[in-house]
């Protein structure tokens, strides 16, 4: 797992490099996109849909192989901050700033800076660049790993970033931190792993 782990998110990274090239960015509060399309971009799931919608956009266009970016936000604070959520095996959650109105780009038939709303979603509200997908991603992959107490021993942490890993793929300092965790288990002293199903003893029932 821990060979696997850096050429994993070099894969991601350029998979979500990918889909932030497009410049395209969808708003979605209806119909999750599926079928011809679902394309590449970003997409930024809206109320009234959750974090299982999110999710379940991911693994449609990872089915597809087609690369995306998807941030989830639900409805926004008393104070003006945007909760942006990511859910698996656990639950990620931060709040962020909402973001600044995308500027209208130019270019070559207008591949740069598209914004499209899906069933009226966000209505009155600035669409995000393509910027600050990559900014949320950060935010919610650092929040997942401030979620792991250093304390806990090297393999419960391997368990622990995994979760977190597969709830939120897109951060590659989890990544980094799960190779990390994998290295320390292989020297980690066997009394400080929590026994798997196969080493409990039937006197212990």
């Amino acid at each position: 797992m821990a060979r696997i782990s850096l050429p994993l998110q070099e894969a991601r990274r350029f998979k979500r490099d990918m889909a932030i090239d497009t410049g395209k960015v969808t708003v979605v509060d209806g119909e999750i996109p599926q079928g011809r399309s679902l394309t590449a971009g970003c997409y930024l799931i809206v109320p009234p849909r959750v974090g299982v919608d999110g999710r379940m956009l991911r693994e449609a266009a990872d089915e597809k192989r087609v690369p995306v970016v998807v941030v989830v936000r639900e409805p926004p604070t008393r104070d003006g901050q945007w909760p942006i959520v990511t859910v698996g095996p656990v639950t990620v959650r931060t709040k962020m700033t909402p973001p600044k109105p995308m500027p209208e780009k130019k270019g070559r038939a207008g591949a740069k800076g598209r914004v499209k709303v899906e069933n009226g979603a966000a209505a009155g509200a600035a669409p995000p660049s393509p910027e600050w997908f990559v900014h949320a991603c950060e935010q919610l992959g650092d929040e997942a790993i401030g979620q792991i107490a250093a304390t806990l021993p090297a393999a419960s942490r391997v368990d622990a970033l995994l979760d977190r890993l597969e709830a939120h793929p897109n951060h590659e300092k989890l990544h980094q931190r799960l190779a990390e965790a994998c290295r320390e288990a292989l020297l980690e002293p066997a009394r400080k792993r929590k026994p798997g199903v196969d080493e409990i003893r039937d006197d212990e029932f």
